[in-house]
C-alpha cells in the first residue's frame, strides 16, 4: 500500500477507531496530506476516538510530528503503536514547542518597526565600538612589537583602494567640475559676475564636493570589496581557521584595511580636487572666456589654504569611517550566500550615509574656518 491512508471506522457505544495505514513518510506525502492532517487534528480533539497505528508500514519523524500535533502534543494512552515506532514519538516529544507570538495590533506596527530599527542601530554602534577598542589594543601591541606590523597587507590594500582607484576618481571629478562650472556659468552670466566662478569652484570643490565624492566612490568601490572579502572568508571558514592558528583577524584583516584607507583617502581627495578644478577651468574658459593663466593666478587668492586642510582631514576621517563600517559588516556575515549579498549592500548604504553625517558635522564645526578672504 503506497502513500498515507486514513480510515475512520465507527464502533458501538458512540466510539470509533481511526486507522493509519500505508507509508507515512515525507517522500510519500502528496497534495492531499494537508486534508489528512486537518482531519487528524479534528479527530484528535475527540476523546471517543481510538487511534490504531499498527497498519503503518513506513514511518518517519515528519509523520510522527503530524500525529503528535493531532494528539495535542501529548501521548494518547489508548493509541496502538508499533513498538519500533515508539522511539520516533519519544524523539518528537523532546522537541520544544514553538514560542507563542503575540499578534501586534495594526496601530502599534509602526512603533514596533521603529523600535526594532533603533535596537538594530544601537547593536551596530556597540559592535563598532568594540571593533574600535580592539583596533586600539592592536595598535598598542604593534607599537611595542613593530616586527609584527602587517606591512604587506597594508601595502596591498593601498594598491587596491588607492592606485587602482585613480582613473575612476579622476574621471568623475573632472566631469563634476565641468558640470558645476557649466551650471554656475549660466547663472553668473545673467548678473555679470563671471569672475566669481573661480570662488564657487574653488570653495565648493576643495571643501565639500571633492571629499564627499571621493568618499562615496571609495565606499562603493573599496568598501564593498572589503566587506565581500571578509564575508567570503567567513563563508569558507578561513577566519575560524585563523583563530584556530592563533592569528587575530582584527590584526591581519581589519587594521590593515583601516590604515590603508586612512592613508589613501586624503590623497584621493586631493587628486579628485585637482581633476575637478581642471574640468571647471576648461569649462569656464569655454563658457565665459576666462584664460587659464587668470584662473590659476586667481584661485589661490580667493581660496584660503585652510580649505585644502579641511578637505584633507575630511579624507582621513572618511577613510576610517568607510573601512570600519566595511569590516564591521564583513565580520557579521553568516556562512551563507544570502547573508553575503545583504551584508555587502548594507555596508555600502551605511558607509555612504555615515560619510554624509560626518560631513555635516564637519560643516558645522568648520563654518568659520577658511571662508574669510
Amino acid at each position: 500500500m503506497a502513500g498515507a491512508v486514513l480510515r475512520h471506522e465507527f464502533a458501538g457505544g458512540g466510539r470509533s477507531v481511526l486507522h493509519l495505514e500505508g507509508e507515512w513518510t515525507l517522500r510519500h506525502f502528496d497534495a492531499g496530506f494537508a486534508h489528512i492532517s486537518a482531519h487528524m487534528i479534528e479527530l484528535g480533539a475527540d476523546p471517543r476516538v481510538d487511534w490504531d497505528l499498527t497498519g503503518i508500514t513506513a514511518f518517519d519523524s515528519a509523520a510522527a510530528m503530524a500525529v503528535w500535533r493531532a494528539w495535542g502534543r501529548r501521548r494518547r494512552e489508548s493509541a496502538r503503536v508499533n513498538p519500533e515506532h515508539e522511539a520516533l514519538f519519544a524523539r518528537v516529544a523532546a522537541v520544544p514547542p514553538l514560542p507563542h507570538v503575540t499578534k501586534v495590533p495594526d496601530w502599534l506596527r509602526p512603533i514596533v518597526f521603529l523600535g526594532r530599527r533603533v535596537l538594530i542601530l544601537f547593536e551596530n554602534l556597540a559592535s563598532i565600538a568594540v571593533l574600535l577598542g580592539q583596533m586600539i589594543f592592536d595598535s598598542i601591541y604593534l607599537v611595542r612589537h613593530p616586527r609584527d606590523i602587517p606591512w604587506r597587507e597594508i601595502s596591498a590594500n593601498i594598491h587596491k583602494a588607492g592606485t587602482q582607484a585613480l582613473p575612476v576618481t579622476a574621471m568623475v571629478g573632472f566631469l563634476i567640475g565641468v558640470v558645476l562650472s557649466y551650471l554656475s556659468a549660466l547663472q553668473l552670466k545673467n548678473f555679470g559676475a563671471d569672475i566669481y566662478i573661480i570662488n564657487i569652484l574653488g570653495i565648493g570643490v576643495t571643501r565639500e564636493m571633492a571629499p564627499v565624492l571621493a568618499a562615496v566612490l571609495i565606499a562603493g568601490r573599496s568598501g564593498s570589496a572589503m566587506t565581500a572579502h571578509i564575508g567570503v572568508m567567513r563563508v569558507t571558514e578561513e577566519i575560524d581557521a585563523m583563530a584556530t592558528m592563533g592569528i587575530p583577524a582584527s590584526l591581519r584583516l581589519v587594521l590593515p584595511k583601516v590604515s590603508a584607507l586612512a592613508i589613501v583617502t586624503p590623497l584621493l581627495v586631493m587628486w579628485t580636487t585637482a581633476a575637478a578644478l581642471l574640468g571647471g577651468m576648461l569649462s569656464a574658459n569655454y563658457q565665459l572666456g576666462l584664460s587659464y593663466s587668470f584662473f590659476m593666478e586667481t584661485l589661490p587668492k580667493v581660496v584660503p589654504i585652510a580649505n585644502l586642510w579641511i578637505g584633507f582631514i575630511k579624507g582621513v576621517m572618511f577613510g576610517v569611517v568607510v573601512a570600519i563600517v566595511a569590516c564591521h559588516y564583513g565580520l557579521r556575515i553568516r556562512p551563507n550566500t544570502e547573508s553575503l549579498s545583504a551584508g555587502t549592500t548594507g555596508s555600502v548604504v551605511t558607509a555612504i550615509s555615515s560619510v554624509i553625517v560626518v560631513d555635516a558635522v564637519f560643516a558645522i564645526l568648520t563654518k568659520d574656518i577658511g571662508l574669510d578672504l
